[in-house]
C-alpha cells in the first residue's frame, strides 16, 4: 500500500511539474505590444469652451473589450492575432487617446478619465462598435473603427447629443504593424470628428443649474450626427483608402 501511495504521488508531482512548465512556457511566449497615437492637429475655426469634460471607459462587446487585437474573418466571426497585442484593453486605450487628443486641441479648459471623479460639467460616453481588421472583403485587411457617442450634461444626467463616427483604412500589407497603422489612421480621423463635434454640441459657458433645453435640438432623434465614411457599401471596396505611408 505504501509502495502504491509513493507511485501515485511521483505520478501526480510528475503531472504538476509537467502543468507548471507549460503555463511558464506559455506566459514566456514572445508578445509584440502596439498601440494608437492620440490626434494633435484640428480644424482652426473649432470653437473654445470654459466647462470641464469627464470621458467615461468606452462600452464594448466582449470580443472588443480585450487587450487582443480583434479580427474578423467573416461578418460573423471574430479572432485576434496571435501574439500581439495592443498595451492596454482596447476600451482602456481609446479612453486615454480620446483624454489625449482634447488635450492637444487646446480648446477645453479641462478633460479627465471618468474615474478620478472629477465634477465634469459634461460627460462624454463612447460606445466602441467597432474595432477590428476585416478580411472577409479580399485583398489586405480593412480596418474598421466605429464609435457612438454621447454627450452628457450633468448633473441632471440629461443626454444633449447623440452621434456616431466611422471611418475604415486598408491595410498596405498583410502584416501586423502594417494593419496597427491602418488602426491609427481610422481611430485618428474618428477622434478629430469626435472631439469637434463635442466642443461644438454644448454651448462655451459651463451650464447653468436652471438652462432650458432646446428640445427639438437635443431630444428629436432626427437630429443624430452620422458621420461615416470611407467604409464599403456592399461589396464595393473602392472607397476606401489605403493607409498613409
Amino acid at each position: 500500500m505504501k509502495l502504491r501511495l509513493s507511485a501515485q504521488g511521483s505520478a501526480l508531482a510528475a503531472a504538476l511539474l509537467l502543468g507548471g512548465c507549460q503555463l511558464i512556457s506559455a506566459a514566456e511566449e514572445p508578445t509584440d505590444l502596439y498601440t494608437i497615437t492620440p490626434k494633435s492637429t484640428f480644424d482652426p475655426d473649432m470653437p473654445a469652451v470654459y466647462w470641464q469634460l469627464a470621458v467615461e471607459v468606452p462600452a464594448a462587446a466582449a470580443n472588443l473589450n480585450t487587450g487582443h487585437i480583434a479580427i474578423a474573418q467573416s461578418r460573423t466571426s471574430s479572432d485576434y492575432y496571435s501574439k500581439t497585442a495592443w498595451t492596454d484593453r482596447a476600451p482602456l486605450m481609446v479612453q486615454t487617446r480620446i483624454v489625449d487628443s482634447f488635450e492637444n486641441s487646446r480648446k477645453i479648459i479641462a478633460v479627465a478619465r471618468e474615474s478620478i471623479g472629477l465634477r465634469a460639467n459634461y460627460v462624454l460616453q463612447p460606445d466602441l462598435r467597432n474595432f477590428e481588421a476585416m478580411y472577409f472583403y479580399g485583398g489586405t485587411p480593412i480596418v474598421n473603427v466605429r464609435i457612438v457617442a454621447k454627450l452628457v450634461r450633468m448633473p441632471d444626467r440629461q443626454i444633449i447629443g447623440v452621434a456616431t463616427f466611422q471611418r475604415c483604412v486598408r491595410a498596405r500589407a498583410d502584416k501586423v504593424p502594417k494593419v496597427v497603422q491602418a488602426f491609427d489612421q481610422a481611430l485618428g480621423s474618428v477622434m478629430k470628428r469626435l472631439v469637434a463635434w463635442t466642443l461644438k454640441a454644448a454651448p462655451p459657458r459651463p451650464p447653468g443649474e436652471y438652462d432650458s433645453y432646446n428640445m427639438e435640438k437635443f431630444r428629436n432623434p432626427a437630429n443624430a450626427v452620422i458621420d461615416s465614411e470611407d467604409c464599403p457599401v456592399g461589396e464595393d471596396t473602392s472607397m476606401v483608402p489605403l493607409a498613409d505611408e
